[in-house]
C-alpha cells in the first residue's frame, strides 16, 4: 500500500496555493476585508476561512473511503463534480476580472473570524473541490495521523496565505497596484484554475 510522502504534500500544497490565491469567494472576502478594514480584519477573516476549509477537507478524507466502497461510481462522480466546480470558478474569475471590489465597513475580530468561517461553512461546494484534488494527489487508505497531518497542513497554509494577503494589502502602494492590475491578475489565475480543472477531468 502506498504511503503518504513529502511529494504528495508538495503537490497538494501547490494545488492548494493556486486555489487559495485565486479570486474566488473566499479570496475576494479576505481581500475586501483587508482593503476596507485593514490588516486585522483581513487576518481574522483569513483565519476563519482557513479553519473551515480544513474542516471540509477533514470531512472529505474521513468520508471518501466509505463512500467509494458503498458506491463504486462515486469516485468518478466526485472527481467530475470537483472538476466542474474548478472550471466554474475559472469562468467566473475571468468574467469578473474587470468588476470593482465592493466596499464594506470594518468589523470586530470575532465578526471578522465568523465572516470567513461562515462563508466556507455555507459553501458546501468546497468539499467537492477538496475531494477532487485529494482524489488526484493522495493514495487511498490514509492513516489517522496522515489525515490529521493533511488537515493541519491545509489550515496552516491557508491562514499563512490569507495573512500575507492582508499584510500586503494594508500597504497603500501595494493596494493601489493590486487594484490597477486586478483585471490582468484575475485572467492569469482563471487560466491556471482552468488547467487544474481539465487535469481533474482527464486524470485516472
Amino acid at each position: 500500500m502506498e504511503t503518504l510522502t513529502v511529494a504528495h504534500l508538495l503537490a497538494f500544497n501547490a494545488a492548494l496555493f493556486v486555489a487559495v490565491a485565486s479570486p474566488g469567494p473566499a479570496f475576494l472576502v479576505c481581500t475586501q476585508a483587508s482593503l476596507t478594514g485593514g490588516r486585522r480584519d483581513g487576518v481574522m477573516t483569513g483565519v476563519g476561512l482557513g479553519i473551515m476549509a480544513g474542516l471540509w477537507t477533514l470531512a472529505a478524507l474521513l468520508g471518501l473511503e466509505a463512500l467509494f466502497l458503498a458506491f463504486p461510481y462515486a469516485y468518478t462522480a466526485m472527481k467530475i463534480a470537483g472538476a466542474i466546480l474548478v472550471l466554474f470558478f475559472a469562468v467566473q474569475t475571468w468574467r469578473g476580472a474587470r468588476k470593482p471590489l465592493d466596499a464594506a465597513p470594518p468589523v470586530s475580530k470575532k465578526r471578522a473570524f465568523l465572516r470567513g468561517f461562515l462563508l466556507n461553512l455555507g459553501n458546501p461546494k468546497s468539499i467537492l473541490f477538496a475531494a477532487g484534488v485529494l482524489l488526484v494527489i493522495f493514495p487511498p487508505g490514509l492513516s489517522p495521523f496522515e489525515i490529521a497531518l493533511i488537515t493541519l497542513n491545509q489550515i496552516v497554509l491557508e491562514i499563512a496565505v490569507y495573512s500575507a494577503l492582508a499584510f500586503l494589502l494594508s500597504r497603500d502602494a501595494v493596494r493601489a497596484k493590486y487594484l490597477s492590475f486586478k483585471p490582468h491578475l484575475s485572467r492569469v489565475i482563471a487560466i491556471i484554475l482552468g488547467g487544474l480543472g481539465l487535469r481533474l477531468l482527464v486524470s485516472q
